[in-house]
């Protein structure tokens, strides 16, 4: 091997972003923007061969990639599946076979949502939607096939564009007096510049623990997020009203609470992500701007 070829080893890891259309995507080619961005038009994951076609010995993958349609995944099992288990099974087998890292994407719905204090690593899962048991899936497949496998659980990601939830919060404080928002409902909201941040940290830190979770810290219900949104841009929280889960039936009701514990990653040193509520005062003024 000469000198003008080195090994996939001697080389810096090139940064693999699937899924890369999507509001963490995005926000990985933002910070990253070196890496190389492939897109739903760009890689079916679930091809295999399409798949070996695009990752190199020595590469590190980030996979954004999911089917998460929540409710429709009630009914379009196959496709949530296929999205959700099959596709990061190939990258998985992909990887291993180059010997090429991937740091794949999960969900806090693979708990079943009846606990009272944040889930952790170690806690016995339990989804209870077709979405969770696809995700848990996917997350065993990577784990199984690709032994430089981490997985990242996270949960109620945004960035305020598109029709996520800050997104729909701004637009209905433009159109309603008042907005109903549920009560109910317990998670750790999270800003997606800052989970693309961190994930961009663990790429850096192959030793860390294979399975972490990472979010914004603290905790609020949706109520308390959209209340946060108003005042944010300064319009009177108050507008914001709470009602339960039945106000709005689901097919798939979401569990009551799905926060996650952080000890996986502060114990690895890894950089703690900052509470929930500075984060969103940074999106909505990035917004604003």
């Amino acid at each position: 091997m000469t000198a003008s070829t080195p090994s996939a080893a001697a080389r810096p890891a090139r940064l693999v972003v699937t899924g890369a259309g999507g509001q963490l995507g995005q926000e990985l080619i933002r910070l990253a923007p070196d890496a190389s961005a492939l897109g739903r038009r760009d890689l079916d994951i679930t091809d295999p061969a399409a798949v070996r076609a695009v990752i190199e010995p020595g590469d590190v993958v980030l996979n954004c990639a999911a089917y998460t349609a929540v409710d429709r995944a009630e009914t379009d099992t196959a496709a949530a599946f296929a999205g959700n288990e099959t596709g990061p099974a190939v990258l998985a087998a992909a990887c291993a076979r180059v010997d090429a890292r991937l740091i794949h994407l999960s969900t806090d719905y693979v708990f079943p949502g009846t606990e009272d204090r944040p889930y952790d690593t170690t806690d016995p899962t339990g989804p209870t939607l077709v979405y969770g048991k696809s995700k848990l899936a996917g997350e065993h497949a990577v784990l199984t096939l690709a032994p430089r496998a981490h997985v990242v659980r996270t949960a109620w990601v945004y960035t305020g564009r598109g029709s996520d939830f800050v997104a729909t919060m701004l637009r209905l404080e433009r159109e309603r007096d008042t907005v109903d928002v549920v009560d109910d409902q317990l998670g750790a909201p999270t800003y997606a510049a800052d989970l693309a941040a961190a994930l961009l940290e663990l790429v850096g830190r192959p030793d860390a623990p294979r399975l972490l979770h990472a979010t914004n810290a603290g905790q609020a219900t949706w109520f308390e997020f959209a209340r946060a949104v108003f005042s944010g841009v300064g319009a009177d929280p108050e507008r914001v009203l709470p009602c339960d889960s039945s106000a709005f039936p689901r097919p798939a009701r979401r569990p009551a609470y799905s926060v996650l514990s952080h000890r996986a990653w502060d114990d690895a040193g890894l950089t703690p992500l900052r509470p929930w509520r500075v984060a969103l005062g940074d999106a909505l003024a990035r917004l604003s701007d």
